[in-house]
């Protein structure tokens, strides 16, 4: 059973389209639904940050498949927002490694700075709070996903820096926080230094 193909206020820019093609396009003939993902990420980086059904809708009869089964995958998978957004959408791990290096202190830092809890935005629009299950950046826990970036190894006061720099309509630099490069141990390597070159 396919979706029912209706009106929709919706539909693909040409440069979404063409994308869109191409990742239907990695998959054998008959498996179109295997691009619901990339899909769903392509309409709602068009409609500013979050999926309103009319996209969803457009996604499921471009991919011939019911409604439900992109309804299931949007309401599924974090990454997809199903009300609009700020213009920043601020996300605090709050997994066990997360919490264990300051990450519910993280949260209420951020909340005392936008003057927002999670879940809400701002009442200029600029910045939505809200948490996430595990980023899978661990060992540089705690860390803030920023649009697609991740600042890692990050405190109260790296919080207020990369707030004050996305309010200032600067880009701040993602990664770790702190004297770390990429997920190297804090301070240096400790072992296996005789083979270092």
């Amino acid at each position: 059973m396919t979706a029912a193909v209706g009106s929709s206020t919706f539909a693909f820019s040409p440069e979404n389209k063409a994308k869109a093609d191409k990742a239907i396009a990695k998959y054998p003939s008959g498996r179109q639904a295997s691009a619901v993902l990339a899909l769903l990420d392509f309409a709602q980086r068009q409609s500013g940050g979050w999926l309103p059904r009319e996209a969803m809708d457009y996604v499921a009869n471009y991919l011939q498949m019911p409604l439900i089964r992109v309804y299931e995958v949007a309401t599924f998978y974090s990454m997809f927002n199903l009300k609009p957004i700020g213009k920043h959408h601020v996300r605090v791990c709050t997994t066990t490694p997360c919490q264990l290096r300051g990450a519910l202190a993280l949260v209420k830092a951020c909340e005392t700075k936008l003057g927002v809890k999670l879940g809400e935005t701002t009442s200029d629009g600029m910045f939505t709070l809200g948490e996430v299950e595990c980023l899978g950046a661990c060992v540089n826990a705690p860390v803030i996903q920023v649009g697609d970036d991740y600042f890692e190894d990050v405190d109260a006061a790296a919080a207020a820096r990369i707030l004050d720099s996305f309010g200032q309509g600067q880009w701040p630099k993602p990664g770790p926080q702190i004297d770390r490069r990429n997920s190297a141990p804090v301070g240096g390597a400790t072992t296996l230094k005789d083979l270092i070159a």
